[in-house]
């Protein structure tokens, strides 16, 4: 069984961007906005040299992250949705081309499953292999 939804998967191909929550080993954060796919039940990011970030930097030491996936369905009605998905990241690729696959523990979506008109719902449930 996916992670993922169908629903979920097919928002999430239709995204250009996340928003990407990392922390030092002090608990100083970070957010920024960076390009990802869909790998299986993984999230993963790269395609430029991230040994300069600070996403980086983190993971090395505290490899807990936060990512959101958002945009407005329409904005009248004033219609969020989107996926916020809180896990583990590692950094893989090696030298030439690293990259971070993150792996979800927690994930919580808004009017993707279900597209109903008014305030979405949050929709929350626990992944990965402590779920079995």
């Amino acid at each position: 069984m996916s992670a993922f939804t169908t629903a979920e998967i097919e928002y999430l191909r239709t995204q250009p961007l996340m928003r990407f929550a990392s922390a030092s080993a002090t608990g100083r954060p970070d957010v920024a906005p960076v390009v990802f796919e869909v790998d299986g039940d993984d999230i993963v990011t790269g395609g430029f040299d991230i040994t300069h970030t600070v996403r980086y930097r983190n993971i090395q030491s505290n490899p807990r992250v936060s990512v959101v996936i958002d945009d407005l369905a329409t904005r009248e009605p004033w219609s969020p949705r989107g996926i916020k998905i809180i896990g583990t990241a590692v950094i893989e690729g090696g030298e030439e081309s690293p990259r971070f696959r993150i792996s979800p523990e927690v994930i919580i979506s808004w009017a993707i499953n279900d597209t109903t008109p008014g305030i979405p719902k949050m929709e929350r449930r626990r992944v990965g292999p402590d779920t079995a």
